[in-house]
């Protein structure tokens, strides 16, 4: 069945970091026609329903039509964990994340926290996840039978450690490429989903492994390989520590072939201009994690200085680092970010950054994350007045900005009213 979807709509023509405000364009009364799982046409909705009256017609009055939101980097094992008091990074691994990962080697396990995790993205408006997982091939089987059965775009991998973690938690640099391999061939490019290499990061696997893993990326250039950079200052110290050859943290990477432009580095705030440089002459990504910086006390991501050096950029929920599964939440943490650093960010760049944005960092910008003909129909409805404290705010507004804002900063799953994956109405409020 044809769909047609009445709202508000919001779309970009260009990247507000670069071409400011104007490059979104709101239309208060707009339509988007759904066909095959896909975007079909979006205009007004006066001339959409003329051309199509054979569409079934969901009209959500004055809410927004959106594209889902895109997280680009998350651990779903985490999901039971999150919101964990008082640890820096280190140590938050050593007591909460090492003892829950290594549960993941039973596959009954891994499928529970697997669907719940998804679930409450879904019920947040996250249509698009790209996920660590486990050493265990167990937990990576189970994220993406999860999200194929949910119809959901998902990015994957096994996570690769071979030192500086637990017993039951080590791999070997021969059985991180041959588990990965495996995987890879078993799940990459099937249905939605993708894999992704997986090193967890430099301090955590030997020079052998990283050069295993860089080895594999080679062989399959068409994956993305993903990891963590300089998240705080401790960590890079060690890898200093543990890679004394190296120039800086980047080095690491690239000493062993994982620096290219499918390269998804998270969190990278404590960065020195030579890695700012090699990062904008690569095209690589990095992905933005606001309320973990802040939860665990990592310090302040650069959105608009990096932006301006022409580095893309992706936004995450990093859960359970993360404090929250909500992309709004998100939006709110990284516009917090962006004051303290004064650069606060405009509702027009936060909303870009969590659809657009994190499509764009994931290489995913032809298929998914903005409402354009062609692309896969995920799309969300959302309430601009789902609580009556934004409700009040939002009366106030002089424009259709000021009226979204309050959503990003106060709002949560009560603003997702119903969300769409692959063209299929998957749950409502």
């Amino acid at each position: 069945m044809t769909a047609l979807l009445l709202g508000q709509t919001l779309t970009f023509s260009d990247d507000p970091f670069t071409h400011g405000p104007d490059c979104a364009h709101h239309e208060r009364r707009g339509a988007v026609l759904i066909d095959q799982g896909k975007i079909a046409a979006v205009g007004t909705a006066e001339a959409l329903r003329a051309a199509h009256p054979q569409a079934t017609i969901h009209d959500y009055g004055e809410a927004l039509i959106s594209p889902g939101f895109v997280d680009a980097h998350a651990h779903y094992p985490q999901t039971a964990i999150i919101a964990s008091w008082g640890k820096r990074l280190i140590d938050w691994l050593n007591t909460y994340t090492f003892p829950e990962e290594t549960r993941f080697g039973d596959p009954a396990f891994a499928q529970h926290t697997a669907g719940t995790c998804l679930d409450l993205m879904l019920s947040h408006g996250t249509t698009t996840v790209c996920s660590y997982a486990t050493i265990h091939p167990e937990s990576v089987d189970a994220f993406f039978t999860a999200a194929q059965s949910r119809g959901m775009r998902a990015l994957a991998g096994k996570t690769c450690m071979d030192r500086n973690a637990p017993d039951g938690l080590r791999d070997t640099a021969q059985s991180a490429y041959d588990d990965s391999k495996t995987l890879l061939n078993r799940w990459h490019g099937v249905d939605r989903l993708t894999y992704a290499i997986t090193p967890r990061f430099a301090p955590t696997s030997t020079p052998d492994q990283l050069a295993a893993l860089g080895a594999l990326w080679a062989e399959h250039p068409d994956c993305p390989m993903q990891t963590h950079l300089s998240e705080q200052r401790e960590e890079i110290a060690w890898v200093a520590d543990l890679f004394p050859k190296a120039r800086d943290y980047l080095d690491v990477y690239e000493q062993f072939g994982l620096l290219g432009e499918k390269g998804l580095y998270g969190h990278a705030i404590h960065l020195t201009d030579r890695e700012r440089a090699r990062l904008r002459e690569v095209n690589a990504a990095l992905i933005h994690c606001p309320t973990s910086n802040s939860f665990i006390g990592s310090g302040l991501f650069d959105t608009g200085g990096l932006k301006a050096q022409g580095i893309r950029v992706g936004l995450a929920t990093d859960i359970g680092g993360g404090s929250s599964f909500s992309m709004l939440r998100t939006m709110a943490a990284a516009y917090e970010i962006g004051q303290l650093r004064g650069n606060p960010l405009h509702a027009t760049q936060l909303w870009w950054l969590a659809t657009t944005g994190s499509a764009q960092a994931l290489g995913l910008q032809t298929r998914i994350g903005a409402l354009t003909p062609g692309h896969e129909a995920d799309v969300i409805i959302v309430d601009l007045a789902s609580t009556p404290a934004i409700a009040q705010r939002a009366a106030r507004a002089t424009d259709f900005w000021e009226a979204l804002f309050p959503t990003i900063m106060m709002g949560d799953d009560r603003a997702i009213r119903t969300t769409w994956v692959n063209g299929t109405p998957i749950n409502h409020a």
